[in-house]
């Protein structure tokens, strides 16, 4: 029983109809050559495009020169009205000037801190857990928001404002595809953005709610009594050349980014992660034995015991990393490959593909997460895994996330048992993230105990 995987498109299909794909999942409007290819290039009447698979291309696009090929303005279209100018969009000097504030409350010594935050929203996300017939996309959502704003702000998502930004951003969520037409069909200047109502009102009273909490952690900064988690690291920090830290409508942008990128990628690797142990019972058995290393409390150094369940979710990263593809943007002519990339033009790195490259992985669609033991896991690993990116512009959370992920799937699976449901298969569609198109349904029961 191979893990689900989105049917690809007919080779050649009209342009009109790769728009009407593309609009509903981006990953079923692709050829199923990608999966093969080691670059692809994209030709209509509005833009040019080439995703790159080769390993040496992503390392020249990701991380050799990374300044030649900025994120594309274009991919900023669809999620302006929610992230502003946060890190996530930015380029250049200020994107450099927002890294050197962030990246400091990320560091090792700070993710210890963070910890006992996990394991506190782990343990609410066991007790929250149901017996029965389970969505566990919305248990994934609901225990990966917890942690974001427990390290974040220090309050549960039980609480009424984190809660209510839950709930909007869910809103966001499925009205909002990660890339809208915008990011393929440049615009003019001069022409005004259309967004969907849904879109604009859930941002801003997300936005909203997130300018009411940010501005009272600065209060709590200038009268001494703020908590010493992520936020006020992050607000407190000065910009190490200029000294200056970030304005509250900065912060904004940023916590909003953080939510995001923190919450929703988390939210869909869990997901998957618990997906692909019912699929394999073998495996969640070895998860749950191995779990019980977490009966020592809450102490960071369980997570050097979590190597099956880190191994797991690696794997689930592998075959569905929550970001499918990233859009770059050639700053000077090129050739790659014997053809000729033009400035300005389309330069798309495809995680979802390069993961399940045919020649570069074994089993590439298989779920095996004894590969990273493999020679040619471990030399994958190196060279085509890149659930968050790679190089200068990786994301900052990426040890967060795999602090976080290994320690609720151990967490859950130490307390439940996942089985797949027949006639349930999810189906999976790239919109923020790779989620399931009618959710992930499994069917838990409670552990017994020794």
């Amino acid at each position: 029983m191979r893990p689900p995987k989105p049917e690809a498109r007919p080779e050649r299909v009209s342009f009109l109809r790769y728009l009407r794909l593309f609009r509903r999942d981006i990953l079923s409007a692709q050829p199923a050559k990608l999966y093969g290819a080691w670059m692809a290039e994209f030709k209509t009447p509005f833009f040019r495009s080439f995703l790159v698979n080769d390993p040496k291309l992503v390392r020249e696009v990701l991380n050799v020169r990374p300044e030649d090929f900025p994120k594309s303005d274009r991919i900023s279209e669809g999620l302006r009205p929610l992230l502003g100018n946060s890190v996530f969009v930015t380029n250049g000097a200020e994107w450099e000037r927002q890294r050197r504030i962030i990246d400091p409350a990320f560091e090792g010594g700070r993710l210890r801190d963070t910890f006992p935050a996990m394991w506190a929203a782990g343990e609410q996300a066991v007790a929250r857990m149901e017996e029965g017939r389970v969505e566990v996309e919305q248990a994934a959502s609901f225990a990966a928001a917890d942690v974001i704003f427990r390290t974040l702000f220090s309050i549960p998502i039980e609480d009424k404002v984190a809660g209510e930004v839950f709930t909007r951003f869910r809103d966001y969520q499925r009205s909002q595809p990660l890339l809208n037409l915008a990011a393929f069909v440049p615009l003019p200047g001069w022409m005004p953005r259309v967004f969907r109502p849904k879109t604009r009102a859930a941002a801003r009273a997300i936005r909203g709610l997130i300018t009411g909490l940010t501005r009272a952690r600065m209060a709590a900064i200038e009268a001494g009594s703020a908590p010493d988690d992520l936020a006020t690291k992050i607000m407190t920090t000065p910009d190490p050349e200029t000294g200056e830290l970030f304005t509250a409508d900065e912060m904004v942008d940023q916590v909003a980014i953080f939510f995001l990128a923190g919450h929703e990628t988390s939210a869909s690797a869990l997901s998957w992660a618990l997906y692909l142990l019912a699929m394999s019972p073998q495996w969640q058995a070895r998860v749950a034995a191995e779990a019980v290393a977490l009966e020592a409390g809450p102490d960071v150094a369980v997570m050097g015991k979590l190597r099956v369940s880190r191994d797991v979710f690696r794997e689930a990263l592998r075959l569905y990393p929550p970001v499918p593809m990233m859009v770059r943007e050639a700053g000077c002519p090129e050739e790659f490959r014997g053809r000729r990339v033009e400035t300005g033009a389309m330069v798309v790195v495809s995680p979802w593909h390069l993961h399940r490259h045919e020649r570069l992985w074994d089993n590439p669609d298989g779920f095996d997460p004894a590969r990273w033991e493999t020679e040619n896991g471990k030399t994958c690993a190196r060279d085509a895994f890149i659930p968050f990116s790679s190089g200068a512009r990786v994301c900052p959370g990426a040890g967060f996330a795999m602090f976080e992920g290994p320690l609720l799937l151990s967490m859950l699976v130490r307390a439940f048992r996942f089985e797949v449901i027949d006639g349930a298969e999810p189906v999976p569609q790239a919109h923020l993230t790779v989620r399931a198109k009618d959710g992930i349904w499994l069917r838990v029961t409670r552990r017994e105990t020794d």
